[in-house]
């Protein structure tokens, strides 16, 4: 539906405990025939390296040049549900995108690592093409190491133009290590989305999935960088409730895209301007998609 409508590129996210991201892009991909379409995000810890270059591999050699995979941690929380929160969460991220880079090369990957090790392993099928590798990230250490060692950064949901600004320069840090250059590096920004021609009602709309990702993530550089983390981490200590009940409407400015559709286009451009290579619109309401992909395409694409 979004490639009919104009949209230049498709992400599908794997939030748990809701659907997978890996049949969901796949579903999507045979579902379109141009637009490239994303994983944001898979978890490195959910997936062995091993399956999860299999995977890709299978997922770009059936739609050649469509498939973006961005891999993170994953919302502690629900890594914690799992027990699989690593202790070094960069020493994971970095064995995790490695492995993958390796084995997409086609090598005999043979490596001892602390939460990923390889003996003799090698894809029978590797990928007819490179993959870009995403990483989905948040913290400025992280994002050194995704400009270090990756084609692309995901963006969380609730960035502000302040963080993507910020992640530009942290990126920009790793590729300068590596020797890389950082305007290569790709950067997708997820963003909450609501549209209506009652700006009131957008709002609205929005809210309970604001309050939702705040309560899951309430202490990150998306917050602290603009300004909020330690008003969010007291507030979340009442849950999501108290956080819908004290939240600034401040906040549902510049966290969100949400709104009549110049606010909404006005919106996207500050993230582009900011560092965003994409904005990627997130419906806040999944029950209303399809009128939230079509209102979009009609009254706010037009306005970018």
């Amino acid at each position: 539906m979004g490639e009919e409508h104009g949209f230049a590129e498709l992400w599908v996210p794997e939030d748990y405990f809701f659907t997978g991201g890996i049949s969901g892009a796949t579903a999507a991909l045979g579902a379109t025939s141009k637009v490239p379409v994303g994983l944001g995000i898979v978890s490195a810890m959910v997936r062995h390296p091993a399956a999860l270059a299999m995977e890709l591999s299978t997922m770009s050699r059936m739609f050649p040049g469509r498939v973006w995979p961005g891999i993170g941690l994953g919302v502690p929380f629900w890594l914690r549900q799992m027990d699989l929160y690593p202790k070094s969460q960069l020493t994971a991220m970095r064995e995790c995108v490695t492995g993958l880079r390796s084995l997409h090369a086609n090598e005999n990957l043979t490596r001892e690592g602390d939460y990923f090790s390889f003996d003799a392993v090698q894809l029978t099928h590797p990928p007819s093409e490179e993959i870009p590798l995403y990483m989905g990230v948040l913290g400025p250490k992280m994002l050194e190491l995704s400009g270090e060692i990756a084609d692309g950064t995901v963006v969380s949901v609730l960035a502000a133009p302040e963080y993507v600004r910020w992640l530009r320069e942290r990126v920009a840090a790793g590729a300068a290590k590596a020797g890389r250059d950082a305007s290569d590096h790709r950067v997708a920004t997820f963003a909450l989305f609501a549209a209506d021609a009652d700006s009131t009602k957008a709002k609205a709309a929005v809210r309970p999935a604001t309050t939702f990702y705040l309560s899951a993530m309430p202490k990150s550089a998306l917050t602290d960088v603009y300004g909020v983390g330690d008003e969010l981490w007291e507030m979340a200590q009442g849950g999501q409730e108290q956080i819908d009940k004290a939240m600034p409407d401040e906040w549902l400015e510049d966290l969100v895209i949400a709104g009549e559709p110049d606010e909404c286009a006005e919106k996207i451009k500050r993230l582009l301007e900011a560092g965003s290579d994409s904005v990627v619109l997130f419906p806040a309401q999944p029950e209303a998609f399809d009128e939230t992909v079509e209102f979009a395409s009609r009254e706010v694409l037009p306005r970018i």
